[in-house]
Order: structure tokens, then sequence, then C-alpha cells
């Protein structure tokens, strides 16, 4: 086969910004109808290496081949006309226009000038029947869940006739039935001869779907291994370069008085008329964490809405230790209350702040940041510069980098040393660790179960089922805006939890669980 044996190669490559060599000297190679892994820790250097495959970055040094000859890929559009798309880890979505209008975007079929809407829709509804993506074509984007959203990205790539597809992160944002449904679709379009390049730093995932995985770390390319030949327990050194524990070790649990007790709390849906939470009740106490399960899209977003401050419950009580704060500011709950928002853009950082400048947005009032009124920049950098070396936050120009320039890993770190080191005796952390590699999750895990044994209340809301086993002493199952049961980790399994969770049984509890 010679040199064609390769669809893509890129070799040699470099790339930098200021302060970090996000790329130095990668050669990566893909071959035809193949799913190759991309691993790597957060701030590795995949997305940027990806990046510079669609054409959104010029690289330093290297050089692209497909089929064996070099190409130029100045930006997207030439990336595009090779047949190479990309669905990226935050979607490049229109979020007021519809489904189909973001499909067609850019690459619009035209009769003297007009629109031809009928045949594109045509076209896209053969491709979404063909692999089992169906959407609806005349929603908007800002009214659909974020599995609907993806699944509109890669309708984009399919409607382009890409050949070759770049998956950033694409699981970051599902649940575990999404998740499935997604891994299914990349073996058919694989069994189609689409080659694929899969960027992730879940194992499971790899070893599940992926033919080949390339490991990177810290800019450098590691090795490529056969996932036949290889385990979790291998890449996980090889991505982190020690071993990792990938199990959750903890004592048992000393639950001590209620931090947070919610009675028959009822929250409001933002997209339709009814309640999105119903009549729940549940209580946290300190020295426990407990966490709420349940597929995305039941009610939990409201939930954490309704404590936090974010939405406003219509009935209920919500007490933090002691004091109803239902009807209270942000800032009144913040004194008792940490929070890790589930959306890290737009509840947990200000993007173009700077990373120190993020790190005391709620603390900027006290006595150590600043003086009669005016802000002490040499206390902030401090402060900060203790939590990026505390937390193994990395960026390319330390406490002054803009919060949008890091990587999506590193911009969750961020968020958690932030809201732990606030010291408060409730914990929030929703999806603490989406995106977040192996290192980092064990991380987050043993700081939340040290949180948990110096007499923290934890409330943790996660879709990751492992998670959600290792991790709580409690687990509470949310299912259409309501908690249906009360499950012992130590005494369920994931099969039990996955039949509440999907609604086929309830333990009658009702709203009443604590």
């Amino acid at each position: 086969m010679g040199e064609s044996e390769y669809v893509i190669e890129m070799l040699h490559i470099t790339k930098e910004f200021p302060g970090i060599r996000a790329n130095d000297d990668i050669t990566l190679q893909l071959r035809r109808g193949e799913i190759h892994a991309l691993l790597g820790e957060n701030g590795a250097g995949k997305s940027t290496l990806m990046s510079v495959l669609f054409g959104l970055y010029q690289p330093e040094a290297g050089e692209i081949r497909k089929n064996g000859v070099k190409v130029d890929i100045r930006d997207p559009n030439d990336a595009t006309a090779l047949g190479i798309g990309m669905v990226h880890q935050h979607f490049k979505l229109i979020e007021v226009f519809s489904v189909l209008d973001n499909i067609i975007l850019g690459a619009e079929t035209t009769k003297l000038g007009f629109l031809q809407r009928k045949e594109a829709r045509k076209k896209v509804e053969a491709i979404s029947r063909k692999y089992g993506l169906a959407v609806d074509l005349d929603a908007k984007v800002e009214d659909i869940s974020v599995g609907m959203q993806q699944r509109v990205e890669i309708l984009k790539m399919l409607y382009r006739d890409n050949e070759i597809l770049i998956f950033d992160e694409p699981t970051a944002v599902l649940t575990p039935q999404e998740i499935d449904e997604l891994m299914a679709t990349m073996k058919e379009f694989a069994r189609e001869g689409k080659s694929i390049l899969f960027i992730t730093h879940k194992l499971n995932e790899i070893m599940a779907v992926a033919d080949r995985v390339s490991v990177l770390r810290k800019g450098r390319y590691i090795g490529t291994v056969n996932t036949h030949d290889t385990d979790k327990q291998e890449l996980s050194n090889m991505m982190v370069g020690r071993p990792v524990q990938l199990e959750v070790v903890k004592a048992p649990a000393r639950p001590a008085e209620e931090v947070l007790q919610v009675s028959h709390l009822c929250v409001p849906s933002h997209i339709h008329k009814r309640d999105a939470v119903h009549d729940v009740s549940f209580s946290v106490r300190r020295g426990e964490i407990v966490c709420i399960a349940g597929i995305d899209g039941n009610g939990q977003t409201e939930l954490v809405y309704g404590i936090t401050g974010l939405g406003r419950p219509s009935s209920g009580s919500v007490k933090l230790c002691g004091e109803e704060i239902a009807r209270a500011s942000i800032r009144r709950r913040g004194a008792n209350m940490s929070h890790i928002p589930e959306d890290r853009h737009k509840h947990g950082l200000v993007l173009d702040f700077t990373l120190e400048q993020n790190m005391v947005l709620q603390r900027y009032l006290e006595k150590r940041f600043q003086r009669r009124g005016f802000i002490r920049p040499a206390a902030i950098r401090d402060y900060a510069q203790g939590l990026i070396a505390q937390y193994d936050i990395r960026s390319g120009q330390g406490p002054v980098t803009p919060a949008r320039s890091m990587s999506g890993g590193n911009q969750q770190k961020a968020i958690i040393a932030r809201e732990v080191d606030r010291d408060k005796p409730l914990i929030v952390a929703v999806q603490p660790t989406r995106g977040l590699d192996v290192g980092a999750i064990e991380s987050v895990h043993s700081r939340l179960v040290a949180e948990r044994d110096a007499g923290k209340a934890v409330l943790l809301v996660s879709l990751e089922l492992e998670e959600v086993m290792s991790l709580s002493d409690r687990i509470l199952v949310m299912y259409e805006g309501e908690i249906v049961g009360e499950l012992d980790p130590k005494t369920t399994n994931v099969q039990e939890l996955g039949l509440y969770m999907a609604g086929a049984r309830r333990d009658g509890k009702g709203g009443a669980a604590s």
C-alpha cells in the first residue's frame, strides 16, 4: 500500500502560545477506517493538535499529509474541502437558529442565489435516519439538551460529506445512555470506511471503541499502542507518568448534624410551564457525601438552582445551617455554601478576567484582599499562586492567564480550588469531574472525601455512574423532577441504579427521603 496506508499524517507538529509549547514535535498517523484515540491529561495538547488539523491554528513547524500527499490547511474551509470535520468540546452552534439552519450554515444548497431549504432538509433527514441520529430540525438550539446539540454537530459533519471525523471530548456532557449510542454510531462510521480521531481521557471508552491509542503528555508524544495489547492501568501510567489510583479509597462516613434541609421544594422549569422539581425533600449532614443521581434533564439542574439561588423556588423550604434561604440572595447563601456549578463558562468563571481575578470572585470584599475599598493586587496574586500550585492548575502565563485561553480541565480545576478553599459548611458539587483526566479526577475525589472527613456536608450531583457508586455515602435518584429512591452504594449495583434512573422502579418514599 505504500504511503497511503495512512489517510492522515501529522508529522513533527510544533505549536506555541505565549508562555507554553502546546505541541512539541508530535507525529500522529491515522489509518483509513480506524477509530484512533488521542489520550492525555488536561492541557496535554490534544485539542490544540486537532485544531491544527482542522485549520484553526497554524503550526510553527511540521507538515500534514493526506493519503501521502502534503496539504496546506489554512482555515476550517480548507479542512472541510479535504473531508475533515470536527465536533468541538464546546459546541460551535448559534443558539437562536433552528437545528436545520445550524446544520446547513456555511454549506447551503442554493439555486440562483436562493436557499433550497427543502432539498437541504431531505438530505439531513436521510442522514439522520441512516445513522439513528434523530433531532427536531425546527427546534431552536437554545431549547434542546446538550446531548441533542452534539447530534447537531455530528450531523453538520455528515452533511458536509466528511470522511475524517474529529471528536473532541465528545462524551464530557452526555448521559451514560447517550454515550452508548455515540459509541455505536462511531463504530458504524468506521465500518463504512470513515476514519475517526477521538480525543478523550476516559479509559473505559477507549477500551470499548478505539483500535489504537496515541498518548500525549505535557505537549509531547509518548507513544501509540493497540487497544487489545494494553489495559487501563498501563494507559493511565502513560498519560500521567505515574501509577494512578483508579478506585476511591475512603473510610466509612460518620455523619453528624444536618447542614442542609430541603422540604417539599418545587422549582419551575426554564423551558416548560410546569415545575421541573416537584415536592422534593432530603437532608445532607456534616461528614457525608449525598449524591443526586439521574439521567440528565430530570430536574437536577433546577434543584441545584433552587438551593444555590440561581433559580427561584415556587414553593417549599431550603434551610442551611438552620437559616431559611429559599428567598435569600446568592451572596447571603454564599456565606455558608460553596458551589461548583454545572456550566463552568456560564456560572463558574468570568472568561475575560484573568485566572487570579477569577480566584477571588466572591472574596474580594474580605479584608485581606482590599483596603478602604481599594483592591490589593499583590495579596490577590499571592493567594492565586498558592492555589495554582496546590491544585496543579496549568496555564501559559500563571495567574495573569485569561481564563478563556485555558483548557477546559484546567478551568474546572480553578473553580474547584476556589470553591473548596472558601471553607464553607456545605459544598454543592455539580459534575465536579466533568472534562477532567484520571489524575485530576483522583485528586478531586480525594479532596471531596477529605472535606467530608473534615466535617463538611457534600451534595454531589453526577451523571457518571462510577463516580456516583464510588464517591457517595447515600444516593438519591431523581426521575422527572422527583426523588424516586434512596440507595446505599454498599448494597446496590449499577443495574439497580439504572432501573431507578430510567423510572422503572421507585421505592414509594416519594419526596420524603432523608
